[in-house]
């Protein structure tokens, strides 16, 4: 591993270089790929978009944001494993806001099939679809692409840059570049001479790179292995740049006060604020306010000291209004019907199973708040902030300083948690607008915990209603309901300025997509009109539609007396084997008998998502002092397992997320507001409560799936189902402390 003091000096090195402009060399093409924006600074060359070389090693550009989850050591190993560089030679850095970079895979998730029947042609319909997001400049983090995305694109940069080097050691040596073969950082001719790539750098890139094959899964090194993280010596030692840890001479510090109810101001009065020492000064926002001081403490003291007067709320104020709203939605006409197999309405033998459920607002509570620092000077902007979408925030900064993109320069740093909220702009504009009161000095921008959680872009609550039939032990009928508000018009609005054509599919993703083999199976969704601050909470709509969908087959099973594990593996095993293959994984992972002990409870859930099929049974005890979550087993089928700690790493996460909010997550609603104020009223699992876990990871699915969020859905039926199987009470709402005496 490379030292500290080598990291530190490359890092400062490269991060001093120009990655702006553009200059066009050995970019992949996918049909005509976008310009490559590295400009290299003096002794530094750029191969392609994703590769920059200078004296110091080897800098891999990574296009999607780091928020803890290791996608940059994986993509980082994408080029490695195809460009032969040492990995103790690597550097990883966010790529800038630049066309090259655009998300192909994302937009292909939106194309309205059940995601596990792709055959080849809908698989490559997506891709072609995803095409469009270089014409949206979709530079975006999300959705559990970012590897799919890289798989091809990232691979073939190395393999260019691998053979452009080549290339030109050939022409120095006077060989033919057939004879050459590269090896940890450099090419190596017959007779043993070695010539490293920083040698070679500045004379491959005047060079025309070849057409190139990628190498066979039976050769990779490092992809299929467990990697060390990339980011892992930062982050063990402190010097991980995060955008809090942003550090400018001259720096002041600000944070805003914003309408917790998500309108404006009618009046405020900052006399008092004015007052106080070291308050330089109280900015209108027009939906609140700004205050910038020589600290942040003072500065979130001195916005507590404003009086505000808050216009109204838009959309319903109470929590029981809000609920109201949704679940009288399911009574409207449908907006979509995503699947329809059969016919529900036929008269059937057998026993008929209903059910209704539903999930509160959720907040993303990031551990590190929302912020952003920003330096304007008139004509020029620079921002640094942790972002999920680099473009949109640039675009957006500049359109609220009035400068034109190019003037805008974003440093897109590491993030203490992304979830989705970080693809919003709001506190990048903020601090965009606070600097610009303030030419030349650089404004570092904090919300406090408070304002994190009050102006969150809430995940929606939800509601469903259900109607099944069962017999001889079977499914027979699944007719479901969907209600909520939608995610994808509320934030496409926001973020583009228009909602996306065609039905909303990531409503109602998590039930119409099931690999179960129903003979009529219907689900409908249903969009409830309520202009309430929303955004793409970690697995979306697939976090709802989870808990609904699989807790009423874990119903169905029972009602079918079939044992909840053999039920789901029926109706999965003629219609996806990689799915009927994580549930039968699972059940012998945990030695699933159907019978447990009176003090002892165990349920199995199931989801598709992104891509993955994620199977995991949870164990609870009634402890007599509490019922405890004892362990849980994960089975998963990625297709492909580009680096097995982190896909481990990411399910277990994921189910953290979802049980956290299964167990006690909720946003409710007085007055217009959120209630809901920091980690006291709205926390996590802790290191008390977090229960062992066990992963397998399988690899028989015929495409690469996603694995960021696939962990989420699952864990939270799961759950309610255990404590089905404990206490015989169903659970049909979350979150569950509310009806178990769960150890918080």
């Amino acid at each position: 591993m490379a030292s500290i003091g080598k990291v530190a000096r490359r890092t400062f090195l490269i991060g001093s270089a120009a990655i702006v402009g553009g200059v066009a060399f050995g970019v992949y093409q996918i049909r005509k790929d976008a310009p490559n924006p590295l400009t290299p600074g003096p002794g530094e060359a750029t191969l392609n978009a994703y590769v920059l070389i200078n004296a110091d090693g080897v800098t891999i550009i990574a296009p999607r944001a780091e928020m803890g989850q290791g996608v940059h050591t994986t993509l980082a190993a994408l080029v490695a494993e195809e460009m032969d560089v040492a990995w103790d030679d690597i550097t990883v850095l966010h790529g800038p806001p630049a066309q090259a970079y655009y998300n192909q895979a994302v937009l292909g998730l939106a194309l309205p099939f059940k995601h596990y029947a792709d055959t080849a042609f809908i698989h490559n319909m997506r891709q072609n679809v995803g095409m469009v997001g270089k014409l949206l400049n979709l530079q975006i983090t999300g959705g559990s692409t970012s590897t799919k995305d890289a798989f091809d694109r990232m691979r073939h940069a190395g393999a260019t840059a691998r053979e452009t080097l080549k290339l030109a050691a050939a022409n120095q040596l006077g060989v033919d570049a057939t004879t050459l073969r590269t090896k940890n950082s450099a090419v190596i001719a017959p007779d043993g001479t070695t010539l490293p790539y920083t040698a070679l750098a500045r004379a491959a890139a005047a060079i025309t790179p070849p057409d190139v094959n990628l190498r066979d899964k039976s050769e990779w090194k490092y992809l299929g292995t467990s990697m060390p993280r990339t980011d892992m010596i930062g982050k063990s030692t402190g010097t991980a740049a995060y955008a809090l840890d942003s550090k400018l001479d001259g720096m002041k510090f600000a944070t805003v006060r914003m309408n917790p109810r998500r309108s404006g101001m009618v009046s405020y009065d900052d006399s008092v604020a004015r007052d106080m020492a070291g308050v330089a000064a109280i900015i209108n926002l027009g939906d609140g306010i700004g205050v910038v001081a020589t600290n942040t403490w003072l500065a979130i003291q001195a916005a507590e000291a404003v009086d505000i007067t808050w216009e109204k709320s838009n959309y319903p104020e109470t929590t029981a209004d809000l609920r109201a709203a949704v679940i009288a939605s399911l009574d409207n006409e449908p907006d979509s019907t995503a699947r329809d197999d059969g016919d529900v309405t036929a008269a059937l033998d057998g026993t008929e199973i209903t059910a209704e459920y539903f999930v509160p607002f959720l907040a993303h509570a990031t551990m590190e708040p929302m912020n952003a620092t920003a330096l304007y000077t008139g004509d020029a902007l620079t921002v640094w902030c942790g972002n999920q979408a680099p473009i949109i925030a640039r675009d957006k900064c500049a359109k609220a300083t009035g400068l034109a993109a190019e003037q805008v320069t974003i440093h897109t740093t590491f993030m203490g948690g992304g979830f989705g909220r970080r693809a919003e702009f709001d506190f990048s504009v903020q601090a965009a607008r606070i600097a610009k009161e303030f030419p030349g000095t650089p404004i570092k921008m904090i919300w406090s915990r408070e304002e994190d959680m009050r102006n969150d872009f809430y995940r929606p609550a939800a509601s469903a209603r259900f109607r099944g039939v069962v017999r001889d032990g079977a499914a027979q009928l699944v007719d479901g309901k969907i209600a909520a508000p939608s995610v994808t018009h509320n934030s496409s609005m926001r973020l583009s300025g228009q909602v996306p054509p065609g039905p909303d599919r990531g409503h109602v993703e998590g039930a119409f997509d099931q690999p179960y083999k129903i003979p009529n199976y219907r689900i409908t969704g249903h969009l409830t009109e309520i202009d309430i601050p929303l955004g793409f909470w970690r697995s979306v709509g697939n976090s709802f539609n989870g808990f609904f969908f699989d807790t009423f087959i874990d119903e169905m099973a029972h009602a079918a007396g079939t044992d909840p594990l053999q039920f789901r593996l029926a109706l999965a095993q003629d219609e996806h084997a990689p799915s009927a293959g994580v549930i039968a994984a699972v059940g012998e992972m945990s030695g699933w008998t159907g019978q447990t002990p009176a003090n002892i409870g165990r349920g199995i859930g199931f989801t598709y998502s992104f891509g993955t099929p994620v199977a995991e049974v949870i164990e609870v005890e009634d402890t007599g002092n509490g019922i405890r979550i004892n362990k849980v087993w994960i089975a998963c089928d990625v297709g492909t397992a580009l680096d097995p700690a982190i896909i481990e790493a990411q399910m277990i996460s994921g189910a953290i997320y979802g049980l956290s909010a299964a167990m006690q997550g909720e946003i409710t609603f007085a007055d217009g507001q959120a209630e809901q104020m920091n980690f006291y009223d709205y926390d996590a699992l802790r290191m008390h409560n977090t229960p062992q876990f066990a992963v397998q990871i399988r690899e028989t699915a015929p495409h690469l799936g996603g694995v960021g969020e696939p962990g989420t859905p699952p864990a939270m039926p799961a759950l309610g189902n255990a404590l089905f199987d404990l206490t015989g009470i169903r659970a049909r709402e979350l979150p569950l402390f509310k009806t178990f005496d769960l150890i918080l």
